[in-house]
């Protein structure tokens, strides 16, 4: 395991363990919005794993959902989703997560989804066998929409919520069930150990998916990628487990 993974476990599991810490308990909100919620938590997070990855690497770039920090001009970057699923933690939902990835000159070479509640982390480096707690995972070998289980993420933005409805509809009567989980990074990584078998959102950033994106990929998984058409700068995705085909719906 290389020095970036091993320092991206441990900021991400020490990001959960504060989060586990204080689940359940007053929370102090930074900012309520009409779709989504700011804690001060997501704050303290991202600065726990920021001050962890640059005690060991001083000259790397940390950008994150909470601002950005280190040596902004070097080539590798950390990119983190500090809280991935601040509503369901909000209100108790026992399904969020931390998401570190991790680019060298633009290229994802490693990354860490870590569930706190769960205590698993899953881990993978670029060209190796994605793991969670240690053991190697794939994606399903399911390839019928019919034995599918998707999940469909709704977004931030009327816009989005509006785009993702025809979507869903079709999607809800092709497969075998469907789901709305709230976390864009558990999401990918359940894709990526066999749980799910595809995952389709309108409007998501970078540090939602970066290390999800990865994992997926190196299990066997396929990742479509595409401008958001509700909001300049966003990311629409469908990923799946490399053999459900979602091409209809896109």
């Amino acid at each position: 395991m290389s020095s970036l993974l091993n320092v991206a476990i441990e900021a991400a599991q020490a990001a959960g363990q504060l989060q586990r810490e204080h689940f359940g308990s007053d929370l102090s909100v930074n900012e309520m919005l009409q779709y989504d919620i700011k804690l001060e938590l997501d704050v303290r997070s991202q600065q726990i794993i920021t001050d962890i990855i640059l005690k060991h690497f001083p000259d790397h770039a940390v950008l994150g959902e909470e601002g950005s920090d280190g040596n902004l001009q070097s080539t590798t970057e950390w990119i983190v989703d500090p809280i991935d699923g601040t509503v369901n933690y909000f209100y108790g939902i026992p399904h969020f997560c931390v998401s570190i990835g991790v680019k060298e000159k633009g290229e994802l070479v490693a990354g860490v989804i870590y569930d706190p509640i769960q205590k698993e982390t899953w881990a993978i480096e670029k060209g190796s066998k994605p793991t969670l707690n240690g053991k190697p995972i794939r994606t399903s070998s399911r390839a019928h929409l019919a034995d599918a289980v998707v999940t469909v993420g709704f977004s931030k933005s009327r816009e989005a919520i509006e785009a993702s409805f025809d979507r869903y509809k079709r999607i809800s009567v092709a497969v075998r069930k469907t789901r709305m989980l709230g976390s864009a990074a558990l999401a990918l990584a359940y894709i990526a150990c066999g749980r799910l078998d595809a995952y389709v959102e309108e409007q998501l950033s970078e540090w939602d998916i970066a290390a999800g994106k990865l994992l997926l990929i190196e299990a066997g998984g396929e990742f479509i990628e595409q401008p958001s058409r509700t909001h300049e700068g966003k990311l629409f995705i469908c990923a799946t487990n490399g053999k459900v085909d979602l091409t209809e719906f896109l």
